[in-house]
């Protein structure tokens, strides 16, 4: 990114700042919910992808020690023994995606940029008709929290982007009270994987715009952070059909421009 113009820095940055709002505000959707936006800045996934991943990695290791905290002064008789994750069904979620985990990657390695690119889009456009529509993926059989969690999976390989599909089966399985905190630490995971396999294939991480990029996710989480109860208790209708067409828009210029 060292040849872009002054302008296309600046909408990286507000776009990361939004990132954070996302990501800690919904407990979901930081990246589904931007990397549309940042593909029409800088048309290649793997550019911020890296970026994405490591902001995954501190803020899922953040959220889940606030998280933690907040239960242990809301109750300190649980001194250590409070937990904000369901191991149990973390477990089973894992082992359902991890194949298709790495099926995913390795279609990200060796595919062209431009067609994971329109594959994004694609993807992004489901979601965000879902969003406008005012229905979200559900997910209320065995069978059905199987195939969310291994195309969930798959496309978390692929792009990072498949929060919506998995959230959908662990919110059915998990409280309340650990939904945020069992969604981060499978975040956590999940990103772990990818960042390795990056490393593996020698993927450029970007480290030097950690330096700028980490610290504009953060004010976003920090604004997140404060809204969480919020906008979660709220569940906005209009707030996601807003989004949803915006989504649908973006996504679309940039299908268009992808494939001319």
């Amino acid at each position: 990114m060292s040849d872009l113009q002054l302008y296309q820095y600046i909408l990286i940055a507000l776009l990361f700042i939004w990132s954070g709002f996302v990501r800690s505000g919904l407990g979901f959707g930081g990246a589904v919910l931007t990397l549309p936006f940042l593909l029409l800045v800088v048309d290649d996934p793997l550019i911020f992808m890296p970026i994405i991943g490591v902001h995954l990695l501190f803020f899922s290791f953040l959220i889940t020690w606030q998280n933690g905290q907040r239960i242990k002064r809301a109750d300190p008789g649980k001194g250590e023994s409070a937990s904000t994750i369901d191991w149990k069904y973390l477990r089973f979620a894992m082992s359902v995606m991890i194949v298709p985990k790495l099926i995913g990657i390795l279609g990200l390695l060796t595919l062209p940029g431009s067609l994971m690119s329109s594959i994004i889009y694609c993807i992004v456009i489901g979601y965000a008709i879902s969003y406008v529509l005012n229905r979200p993926f559900k997910s209320n059989s065995r069978g059905l929290d199987i195939l969310f969690l291994i195309l969930g999976g798959y496309v978390s390989g692929t792009s990072l982007i498949g929060a919506p599909l998995i959230a959908a089966v662990i919110a059915s399985h998990v409280s309340k009270e650990k939904l945020r905190g069992t969604l981060f630490a499978l975040w956590f995971i999940l990103v772990s994987i990818k960042l390795v396999s990056f490393v593996i294939a020698g993927v450029d991480l970007q480290l030097i715009h950690h330096l700028w990029l980490l610290p504009c996710a953060y004010i976003g989480h920090l604004f997140g952070d404060r809204l969480h109860n919020k906008l979660v208790g709220a569940e906005s209708k209009v707030f996601f059909r807003v989004l949803g067409s915006v989504l649908i828009i973006v996504s679309t210029l940039g299908l268009i421009r992808t494939l001319i």
